[in-house]
């Protein structure tokens, strides 16, 4: 039994260093899951603290939380000229043993492109960090200048946590604008998202937008498996279940409802449907024999940090993190004993000069059983 005088630290080693609990009820498969006809329960989730664990007066943000040989890996991107694409924005990785000191172990940039929007991957015992990048030149982009026909997918691998490859271009991803990765077997799977045919006329990315499942055997070399959006396709989170069968969240372009996506091997087909609400950077993973969503709400009072259940193919809330203008995009870790952790970053806390800071956060929550 855990002393009551434990600090902080003290409870979050204990908590990294103690087994996962086992004989838990296993997840239900997506399509199980979308015919029970069950009510749904949302277990009371607290908030035990949040900490700001980075800062340093950049622009920071666009986080991802893993773990990976025993140790925590935290990563995002950080820029000096702001949200925007800039050529001068990298990706750091962080790596802590108790989710209390955090130290840098890597960073990566690539010449002439904005860094942005890293994910982790685990995969054939290896950890990689996938970062979407776009085509900036010497200096700011202009946003009528922007082109996903000149994006291009780039990778940090590396097999121990020390030793680290990068920049790493992704084969068969110019024109894509990558993001989360998911691995079922031996295949991984990305999100990319892509104008159809290489359209050469249209900016930014416009509703026409298509998102494709990109599928990989060793993690660098992609391509084609299935398009799941054909159009307004975006950033979409991808977990899969031991029969393979998948569900996506998919922030949906500029629509105001987000999409639960279903689909089982060969992925061909997908059933769509629309939630409750937008989800900016959505968050689909496991905690326990739940599935938990997070990401992007808007509020009257603005834009917040959101976690949700997902139970039969709908969202319950269960936190509204402190938060507030650019942020979210959260990243998620399980401990055992019913806690978690979950990264993201906001804009809802100040400098010494009044000035906004973009900074990234930790919160610390336990299922109330």
């Amino acid at each position: 039994m855990v002393g009551a005088t434990m600090s902080r630290r003290e409870l979050l080693t204990a908590a990294m260093t103690a087994p996962l609990l086992a004989g838990t009820a296993g997840p239900m498969t997506p399509l199980a899951w979308a015919q029970t006809g069950k009510p749904a329960t949302a277990p009371h989730v607290v908030v035990k603290s949040v900490r700001r664990i980075f800062h340093n007066r950049e622009h920071n943000a666009f986080t991802d939380l893993c773990r990976f040989r025993g140790q925590l890996y935290l990563t995002f991107r950080s820029c000096p000229d702001g949200h925007m694409v800039h050529p001068t924005s990298r990706i750091l990785v962080l790596r802590s043993a108790d989710g209390v000191d955090w130290k840098q172990v890597h960073e990566f940039r690539v010449d002439q492109r904005d860094t942005r929007d890293p994910h982790f991957l685990v995969f054939k015992d290896r950890l990689f960090v996938y970062s979407g990048t776009w085509y900036s030149g010497k200096t700011t982009l202009p946003r009528d200048e922007y082109d996903l026909n000149k994006h291009l997918g780039y990778a940090a691998w590396s097999d121990d946590g020390d030793q680290w490859h990068s920049p790493v271009m992704l084969e068969g991803t110019f024109g894509h604008y990558v993001w989360r990765a998911a691995a079922f077997g031996d295949r991984a799977f990305l999100c990319g998202r892509r104008k159809p045919g290489f359209e050469v006329l249209a900016r930014g990315e416009p509703r026409t937008v298509e998102s494709l499942m990109l599928e990989s055997d060793d993690g660098l070399i992609w391509r084609k498996r299935a398009t799941f959006q054909e159009t307004a396709g975006d950033e979409t989170a991808f977990l899969f279940d031991p029969d393979g069968s998948v569900i996506g969240i998919g922030r949906n372009g500029t629509g105001k409802e987000a999409q639960l996506l279903r689909s089982i091997p060969p992925y061909i087909t997908w059933d769509r449907s629309y939630l409750d609400r937008s989800i900016g950077g959505p968050l689909l993973t496991r905690w326990g024999d739940r599935y938990l969503v997070g990401g992007r709400k808007a509020t009257a009072e603005g834009p917040k940090t959101s976690l949700c259940w997902l139970t039969n193919g709908q969202l319950a809330e269960f936190a509204e993190l402190p938060s507030g203008g650019d942020c979210s995009y959260p990243g998620f870790v399980e401990l055992p004993n019913h806690r978690a952790l979950v990264s993201y970053y906001s804009t809802h806390e100040l400098n010494a000069d009044g000035t906004p800071m973009t900074a990234v956060y930790l919160a610390e929550l336990e299922v109330a059983e």
